[in-house]
């Protein structure tokens, strides 16, 4: 079996393979290393050299990697393959799929001898488990992975620690979100900015956005923001800008918000993965009826440029259809066209796939939708049916968010007791 094969030693390797030559000891060894030397080594009572063993496997006519872990180059390269292949669907956004084949991978005994690329294929699964919302499984990965025994370079260990921290986040644990971020992040660290630890600090100042830590949030947003145009690093740069926005919208700074947001849209280069291009073009629509509703019918056609491409496209990731079609559908509420914004919602809702930390949103702006059009039953409904979902949801200010709208909508449609009841849940969410 490839397990037995990972547990034998390099001699046995190269007492196998010479056996398998027609090769002596002595034949081997000649002229560089004497006949005893090469029972020694097979024997294990000597552990060989590398350049010994890269004499032996130029001899024996194998590669090093098969003598020093038992693995051939065309296994390695049918893992790195599939690694490929793997991280392609997820960037399309095919988290099921990613997520089989991440673990497919990972059952493969020839890792065993190959702990880097072993810790790639880890940090893959744990990225999909992430984006499939088995955010318990992907985070007792990672953990994992941070604290094993085994050589870790340090872009993977920031790899593995922006990925931490996004899935604290996303469990709503965000005093560990952030603390996982910082450790790393240390003033030695941040002396000396790179691509990873650029990712690794927009990861911290979302938590800290999500977390209300605006004052920090945009402190440290200032030195990241510098760091990031410093090294220029297009798709780095891009998601510094965005974290940049959301942050100066939080703390009512509308108008630095819009620049941040249209910067990061001018920088993205157009072979950004379809997830981070999508995301980007849904938060510019947010901010933009946020801070500016009068610039919309300037940036009309546009929209509706996106909204051909996003009905065309066959890669884009199914939440990221869901978060475009929503903020469009928010942005016919806001021009006053609330039966468009029903028209578009409908659809969002009828969809199968859409996804499970998405669905108390859809739900949400169905029933504000309803609400505009005065339909009390179908609005009651939707929030009901969104207050079920927020139940489950940890107590963010995304979860208190919700709530409050749930609160509006109730009190529109004339449920005062259900109102103060949705308030409350609120101000328990924040913390008040």
């Amino acid at each position: 079996m490839a397990s037995d094969v990972l547990l034998e030693r390099p001699g046995q390797r190269v007492q196998k393979v010479r056996r398998q030559r027609g090769l002596s000891q002595a034949q081997l060894g000649a002229p560089e290393l004497s006949d005893s030397y090469v029972s020694l080594i097979e024997s294990g009572k000597r552990n060989p050299s590398s350049a010994v063993l890269e004499l032996l496997a130029e001899k024996l006519d194998c590669s090093l990697s098969y003598l020093l872990d038992g693995v051939t180059p065309e296994q390695i390269m049918q893992i790195e393959d599939g690694l490929r292949h793997a991280r392609q669907v997820l960037e399309a956004g095919e988290v099921v799929e990613a997520r089989a084949r991440y673990a497919t991978l990972l059952g493969d005994d020839a890792l065993l001898g190959l702990p880097q690329l072993r810790q790639k294929v880890e940090l893959g699964l744990a990225a999909a488990l992430q984006a499939c919302g088995e955010v318990d499984e992907a985070i007792a990965l990672l953990v994992e992975v941070r604290e094993r025994n085994a050589p870790m370079s340090a872009e993977r260990y920031v790899e593995a620690t922006r990925l931490l921290s996004r899935c604290y986040r996303q469990r709503g644990d965000l005093f560990d979100a952030v603390r996982v971020a910082e450790q790393v992040l240390t003033d030695d660290f941040r002396s000396a900015w790179s691509n990873g630890l650029l990712f690794l600090g927009a990861e911290l100042l979302a938590a800290y956005t999500e977390r209300g830590d605006l004052v920090r949030g945009s402190q440290f947003c200032a030195e990241l923001l510098a760091a990031a145009e410093r090294l220029a690093i297009a798709p780095a740069l891009v998601r510094v800008y965005r974290e940049a926005a959301l942050v100066a919208l939080e703390s009512g700074r509308g108008t630095e918000a819009l620049a941040h947001i249209e910067r990061a849209l001018t920088v993205q280069p157009d072979g950004d993965t379809p997830s981070r291009r999508w995301r980007l073009r849904g938060d510019y629509v947010q901010v933009l009826m946020t801070v500016s509703p009068a610039q919309i019918k300037e940036r009309r056609e546009m929209l509706a440029s996106w909204e051909v491409e996003l009905a065309e496209g066959s890669s884009i990731p199914v939440a990221d259809v869901v978060r475009f079609a929503m903020n469009m559908a928010r942005l016919e509420l806001l021009l006053g066209r609330p039966a468009r914004a029903a028209e578009r919602i409908e659809k969002i809702i009828t969809a199968e796939d859409v996804p499970e930390d998405l669905r108390a949103e859809v739900h949400l702006l169905a029933g504000q939708t309803m609400a505009e059009l005065g339909r009390r039953q179908n609005a009651l409904h939707e929030v009901t049916a969104a207050a079920e979902q927020l139940e489950q949801a940890p107590a963010t200010r995304r979860t208190a968010r919700g709530w409050l709208t749930i609160a509006r909508v109730l009190e529109r449609i004339d449920e005062p007791a259900q109102s103060v009841a949705a308030y409350r849940r609120a101000l328990v969410c924040v913390g008040v």
